[in-house]
């Protein structure tokens, strides 16, 4: 390998200039065979954070960070179409999406992560269903989907390895809010995974990462505009995290609310969210109208399809397939109960969806450190949510918990995540949960 001038490299975007075709590729690889210093990768992320990267080097970095390790192949035959969600609280969308959208005939390899920092994460969700492998190996993986027609495994450590480096540093050198490090970093993941279509579900409130509409539709269009010129077919969806979505919060309690969804219950606004990101897919990965799409999707989730997949889904990675039928029985949730009273009359004006997540991981659902053990049990549900109307002392959550220290570390989140007053919400506008598409 010819010796690369580091120097230089770092001092070219830190002017503000653009790499030479193949610099960011050589980079890259140097940096994942440890021949780069992270004090070296570090600066040049700074540089890019305050340069950015322009359309070809944003698409030679996606490639190489995808490139540095294995990429999944299903064939011509199995067409994948993924969906990559920016997190938030309450967010069990993926546990419903991923069977809904396989029982349209859409084949889904879904890679998921535990939580980060407040919002959930769809591995621990799952190892709350008793006997549920959260991590399968790469033959399994694709085995599973080709048969079942969907799998949801963890992040394999041989998928963009350089990407999981590049994340460690940016972690500890406050450069991970910039577009292009964001965008190269879900993308890569996505083509490492193997899926030819992508839908992007990009949160936008208190509690996602991009808090308002005008960030989101960037990230969202950003993200659009890299898949489609790496050859991917791609959408995205805005959608409304000001507020928790749908009712319950935690682990295994959003098990069960996403499998009342796929029994044709459950919360409207985690079903229309659930229903507008399948018709995404499905428009995708099948080549119909969005009309024809939703239709589809409808249809399958009406007439128990969806439940079924899911249930196929579960016992093919080894759980129990009877919590589809009663999820109550089969999964484990806290019994000690503590309310949240309202102190006054009024209506709910605002739900801080941050400060419920932040209490849901000081009461055991979430980790303060990556050596922590999630309590599956625990969680909440709103009994009141914006624009509800409340007495004085009527109760605004419902806490389930199993620790009385822990309890009351997470009480003051929870106690200051409602606001009451006796006016109804300002932002009407924002009246359901999809806020904007992008194509």
């Amino acid at each position: 390998m010819i010796a690369m001038d580091i120097l230089r490299f770092i001092e070219t975007k830190r002017d503000g200039r653009a790499h030479g075709s193949g610099e960011i590729a050589d980079f890259t690889e140097r940096f994942a065979a440890g021949t780069v210093g992270d004090y070296q990768a570090a600066a040049w992320l700074m540089a890019v954070y305050l340069k950015g990267l322009d359309d070809e080097e944003l698409k030679e970095f996606t490639l190489a960070l995808a490139r540095s390790g294995d990429i999944l192949s299903f064939g011509d035959e199995f067409p994948i179409v993924d969906k990559h969600s920016t997190g938030g609280v309450g967010d069990k969308v993926t546990l419903a999406l991923v069977p809904l959208a396989a029982a349209c005939g859409i084949h889904v390899a879904k890679l998921s992560g535990p939580g980060l920092g407040f919002t959930g994460g769809t591995v621990d969700k799952l190892e709350a269903i008793p006997g549920f492998r959260t991590h399968l190996a790469p033959g399994e993986f694709m085995a599973q989907v080709r048969e079942v027609g969907c799998a949801i495994s963890g992040h394999s450590a041989k998928l963009a390895p350089a990407e999981g480096k590049f994340y460690t540093l940016r972690d500890v050198t406050a450069t991970v809010p910039s577009l292009p490090l964001i965008c190269s970093s879900i993308v890569s993941k996505k083509i490492a995974g193997g899926a030819q279509g992508f839908v992007f579900d990009v949160k936008c409130g208190s509690g996602a990462f991009m808090r308002t509409y005008e960030e989101a539709e960037g990230l969202a269009s950003a993200l659009v505009r890299l898949s489609k010129a790496l050859g991917r077919k791609s959408m995205a969806l805005v959608t409304d995290m000001d507020q928790p979505l749908g009712l319950w919060v935690g682990n295994a309690v959003e098990v069960l609310e996403a499998i009342q969804i796929l029994r044709g219950g459950g919360p409207s606004d985690v079903k229309e969210v659930v229903v507008a990101l399948a018709a995404a897919m499905v428009a995708l990965g099948r080549g119909m109208s969005s009309e024809e799409a939703r239709a589809e999707v409808t249809g399958r989730l009406e007439d128990g399809a969806a439940l079924a997949k899911f249930r196929e889904l579960v016992q093919a990675q080894g759980g129990d397939g009877r919590v589809t039928a009663a999820p109550e029985q089969y999964l484990a949730i806290a019994e000690r109960r503590f309310e949240v009273l309202s102190p006054r009359a009024g209506v709910v004006t605002s739900v801080d969806a941050k400060s419920i997540g932040e209490g849901v991981k000081r009461l055991g659902g979430g980790r303060m450190a990556l050596s922590d053990r999630i309590d599956l049990s625990v969680g909440v549900r709103l009994t009141r949510k914006k624009g509800s109307f409340v007495q004085a002392q009527e109760p605004l959550l419902e806490i389930r918990f199993s620790d009385e220290r822990k309890l009351a570390e997470a009480l003051p989140y929870f106690q200051g995540a409602f606001s009451v007053g006796s006016a109804a919400p300002s932002n009407e506008e924002r009246e359901g949960p999809i806020l904007g598409t992008v194509r």
